[in-house]
């Protein structure tokens, strides 16, 4: 059994291992090839400041890229006995170049190497997390062009109460979408600062150069005080779990109309056959489960925040395990968010429309406050236009006109659908991973 990394001559008790260590060896798979990244820098800044020769960082190096290639293929593994990723990457080294390898932790501690793993291996996550969704945003704007003059009931209260339309539908959820996307990238921010030489959270008597490992990985800055770099721990996941909850909120809104508007009571919408299951007993049954399991996946995430508040809200400064924990619900949370986005970019790309609602009749007092205004540009006072037409609905007598004008921005007539894209191109500039994809591509080279 390899030994753990702070392990003396008293073994711990099984059991307390077992407790301890807990799911750390598979949540720490999620970070394998980023402990190898954040390793392939730290030596190399170790090297300019003496503590390897050329020759060692050259050997190291070479042996990182060599695991890195490993867990980028999915065949990384943590060995029984071996309690998380930074020890079985420093087996791996010691096993292959001997003592060289046991001098990669000089200057460093799990701490801040835990914490740099999890800002490289998250802001990789919402670089994907913001591809999918710009990519259903895509989606969403083509279809509310396409279905921009096909008109809709907009409700409120559940009431039939104006008319909309689907290009107000498809363009809502778009538009949603990117303010979605601005609070994620306020999160990105505070993701992409680099944690690496806070050490155990106090620093390190080694001359650390820590703006070099911050250019090396392509960080915007440093979290500069060690301190503040440990308290990090759990502040930045809840961030980025707040922003992912407003991507989870968004598809699970659009989630509940596709159910809805896809029953036979509404028949606004028809999700192809082969999206759809079927009933054990009712052989007429189409169910939209993947929209109903959607939901309930991103309602699920939209508790994320509030879990990770709660295992970190009490803790003064300082390190504690029950940081650990975190990377239970965090890590797996993303894979799960990227599904949905990928799920619901496929159904919303080929969902039908009924382009026929409104020609029921029980739609006809859709138009009562287009009457209203038609008195009102007439010259009537609004508040007698307002009571004439509900006379007249009261007396079964009103007539709709189903001609709608809607001019202003954003209404039916005039979606700016162009301006919610320049809105989403904006913010997805402001990103910047192009900087950071550089950094880790020139460290891998």
């Amino acid at each position: 059994m390899a030994q753990k990394l702070w392990e003396k001559n008293v073994q711990v008790d099984k059991e307390v291992e077992t407790f301890t260590v807990g799911r750390d060896r598979e949540m720490d798979l999620y970070l394998a090839k980023y402990d190898v990244l954040g390793s392939m820098a730290h030596i190399t800044m170790l090297e300019s400041i003496g503590l390897l020769t050329k020759e060692e960082l050259t050997v190291l190096l070479a042996e990182l890229k060599n695991i890195y290639a490993v867990a980028d293929s999915g065949e990384f593994v943590i060995e029984e006995g071996v309690e998380d990723v930074h020890s079985q990457v420093e087996l791996m080294l010691t096993r292959r170049l001997g003592d060289i390898g046991k001098k990669i932790h000089s200057g460093r501690s799990r701490n801040d190497q835990v914490l740099l793993d999890l800002k490289l291996y998250t802001r990789a996550q919402i670089q994907e997390l913001v591809e999918l969704t710009n990519g259903l945003f895509e989606v969403l704007i083509s279809q509310s062009n396409r279905y921009s003059e096909v008109l809709m009931p907009g409700y409120t209260h559940l009431q039939v109460a104006m008319p909309s339309s689907f290009g107000l539908w498809f363009g809502a959820y778009a538009e949603s979408l990117a303010d979605d996307l601005q609070m994620m990238q306020a999160a990105y921010k505070v993701c992409n600062r680099n944690p690496l030489g806070s050490a155990a959270g106090y620093g390190s008597s080694f001359p650390l150069n820590r703006s070099m490992t911050t250019g090396l990985l392509g960080f915007d800055s440093m979290d500069y005080n060690v301190v503040y770099a440990q308290m990090g721990r759990g502040k930045m996941e809840r961030t980025v779990a707040f922003a992912m909850a407003g991507i989870a909120a968004t598809l699970s809104k659009l989630a509940f109309d596709a159910c809805m508007f896809n029953s036979q009571n509404f028949g606004f919408v028809k999700l192809p056959d082969q999206f759809t299951t079927g009933s054990s007993i009712m052989p007429h049954k189409k169910n939209p489960d993947v929209f109903e399991l959607t939901r309930a996946k991103c309602n699920k995430i939209q508790g994320l925040p509030q879990q990770i508040t709660l295992i970190c809200n009490n803790l003064p400064s300082g390190y504690f395990r029950d940081l650990q924990i975190i990377k239970e619900v965090f890590l797996p949370a993303f894979d799960e968010l990227k599904d949905c986005l990928r799920m619901v970019t496929h159904m919303m790309r080929e969902v039908k429309v009924n382009e026929h609602i409104l020609d029921d009749d029980k739609y006809s007092l859709l138009f009562s406050v287009e009457e209203v205004n038609r008195l009102v540009l007439e010259g009537v006072p609004f508040r007698d236009a307002y009571k004439r037409v509900g006379l007249e609905i009261e007396a079964g007598n009103f007539t709709p006109n189903k001609a709608v004008n809607h001019t202003h921005e954003g209404s039916i007539g005039n979606l700016c659908n162009d301006s919610i894209s320049a809105l989403m191109q904006n913010i997805i500039d402001g990103f910047s991973f192009n900087k950071v994809n550089e950094a880790e591509k020139k460290l891998l080279a």
